[in-house]
């Protein structure tokens, strides 16, 4: 790993990660805009073009997300190996440059007056095809070009681009939807472009270790599966956020709240959308400053505790204001959380498995979020729009107190410190 002989105390003092930082940053704005600016259309085409009903436009809302996993659970393992073979500059571009013609697309589509459910559903397909190849490159980017004592403040730093991105692009896109229809896409285009242009400005990344390049891919891909089954404390981790935001997740029914519960329109979806990722935004912001050291696993547990509880309270609110200040609180929470697991995660991970133990926990997010979606859907089919998010939050309480028993490991984790003896990965007590 390439370290600058100026001893950064920041990673921004990094020319490199401050190219990867508005990378990511400009990457975000676009997939989050255009996300929500997708299932907006869809909901709204459903109830409009095709004249469903509240339940059934929200099972839609549920089939997208079911759209949107299937690519990316049958393409993860393979992205996890391509991390690790080929320089992730180059993976992560790619990506880019292929949702840029994604996002050229339904601008078009959009502008033509195209209003088809079929359509919006093979875009979104499309795009969580080529996300799943960007997310794991871009997790291992950030441990080549920072130094290790770094990567919890760079881990927090990323965090800022991702929430602020989350902020900008769905409050921003809502508006320029208002404006016309096709202007978010454009939008998405040109901020892909100045993504991928930026990451390939880094310098060459130095190539994985060990046996990345020796071993069949298909002997990789099942490896990086296995490292992570037989890692209590990895599994922990990355399922904890799984199970959590499988039922807890209530992104997907925002459309049914902005146009049918609380009727504050596309304008209205962007602040819903933008409220949590204002709340974690700030929380990463104090992180980058100020990590977490001490009690780390059972602040994650509490975390997503919190989680849950403001997502019920979200539920039954009928007012924007309050709405939009437990959605705040929400995305705190998560940050906190986020925070933790991918720091513990990046730490406790070897270089050479990086992308593969990167693919495996994005994998993991990836269901929790699209997967929610489509249980978010099948439940307001079945319990109505509040119904179903207080039954999410209920559970991922339950998720919460579940792995605090399943897991111990996590609630022992006091510090970020490895967990383990880098040679023979024995485990060992943190200080």
């Amino acid at each position: 790993m390439s370290q600058p002989t100026s001893s950064p105390t920041t990673p921004l003092a990094i020319p490199d990660y401050r190219k990867f930082w508005l990378a990511r940053f400009a990457a975000v704005i676009a997939t989050n805009g255009m996300v929500v600016i997708i299932g907006y259309q869809l909901y709204d085409v459903a109830r409009s073009e095709y004249a469903m009903s509240i339940s059934q436009a929200s099972f839609q809302l549920g089939l997208l997300g079911l759209a949107q996993f299937i690519p990316i659970l049958l393409l993860t393992p393979i992205a996890g190996v391509v991390a690790d073979r080929f320089d992730r500059r180059y993976v992560a571009a790619t990506s880019m440059s292929i949702d840029l013609c994604i996002a050229l697309g339904l601008g078009t589509v959009t502008a033509l007056g195209i209003r088809s459910l079929p359509v919006l559903f093979g875009f979104a397909a499309l795009h969580g095809a080529v996300r799943v190849f960007q997310g794991p490159a871009l997790s291992a980017i950030a441990p080549n070009i920072v130094p290790v004592a770094l990567i919890p403040r760079a881990i927090a730093l990323n965090s800022i681009a991702w929430q602020a991105g989350a902020v900008i692009g769905p409050a921003s896109f809502g508006f320029l939807f208002a404006s016309s229809h096709a202007l978010p896409y454009w939008t998405s285009t040109v901020l892909m472009a100045v993504a991928a242009t930026s990451l390939l400005s880094i310098r060459s990344l130095p190539p994985t270790l060990g046996d990345a390049r020796k071993a069949h891919p298909l002997q990789q891909i099942v490896g990086g599966f296995q490292f992570v089954w037989n890692d209590r404390f990895l599994l922990g981790c990355i399922t904890l956020d799984l199970f959590a935001v499988i039922f807890g997740g209530a992104t997907a029914l925002f459309p049914v709240f902005a146009r049918d519960i609380l009727h504050v329109g596309p304008e209205g979806l962007g602040q819903l959308r933008a409220a949590p990722a204002v709340g974690a935004a700030i929380v990463a912001l104090t992180l980058s400053f100020r990590p977490l050291e001490h009690n780390v696993g059972v602040k994650m547990l509490a975390a997503v505790g919190v989680y849950g509880v403001a997502t019920i309270v979200f539920a039954y609110s009928r007012e924007l204001l309050l709405s939009l200040a437990f959605l705040f609180v929400l995305g705190a929470a998560d940050m906190v959380s986020v925070f933790i697991r991918s720091s513990l995660i990046q730490l406790n991970t070897p270089d050479d498995m990086r992308g593969r133990v990167s693919a495996t926990s994005g994998l993991a997010v990836s269901a929790s979020n699209e997967l929610g979606e489509m249980q978010s859907g099948v439940a307001a089919a079945l319990l109505g729009a509040t119904g179903a998010v207080v039954f999410g939050g209920a559970a991922a309480i339950l998720v919460t107190a579940m792995w605090s028993k399943l897991f111990p490991e996590i609630r022992r984790a006091r510090t970020f410190a490895p967990q383990y003896r880098p040679k023979d990965r024995t485990r060992e007590t943190a200080p």
